[in-house]
């Protein structure tokens, strides 16, 4: 759902320039280093992350899979998308046996079914 189709443009825009302000004077007093926590979650941070090869592998496998947050999961399959095809590292991307490319519906929904039934069974035997 787009913020507009809301009808909540205008509160928005209001909590983002909050935002910017309270970062501008905490950046002012105490640095950059303290005013980097009262960003609203909305901003988008530009950051660099560099890892080793098992590292990557390890991250892209863990946070595809079908249990992630969407969010989690499609920079996830970006990342392996990035390393595939505009790095041009096919035979790294391909060992990526546990990448899960799948179009999700209710993330978590089968991960709580599991968890549930493993209680019944718990609390039955």
């Amino acid at each position: 759902m787009v913020i507009a189709d809301a009808g909540m443009t205008e509160e928005w825009n209001r909590v983002m320039e909050d935002s910017a302000a309270t970062w501008a004077t905490l950046s002012e007093h105490g640095g950059e280093e303290v005013a980097q926590y009262a960003v609203a979650m909305a901003y988008r941070i530009r950051f660099v992350m560099q890892m080793s090869v098992r590292e990557a592998m390890h991250l892209i496998e863990l946070r595809s899979s079908p249990q992630g947050h969407p969010t989690y999961r499609r920079v996830a399959q970006q990342m392996h998308d990035l390393i595939e095809k505009t790095a041009g590292h096919r035979a790294i991307a391909a060992t990526m046996t546990y990448l899960d490319t799948s179009d999700v519906d209710l993330e978590r929904l089968e991960a709580e079914r599991r968890a549930e039934a493993k209680r019944k069974a718990a609390r039955a035997g």
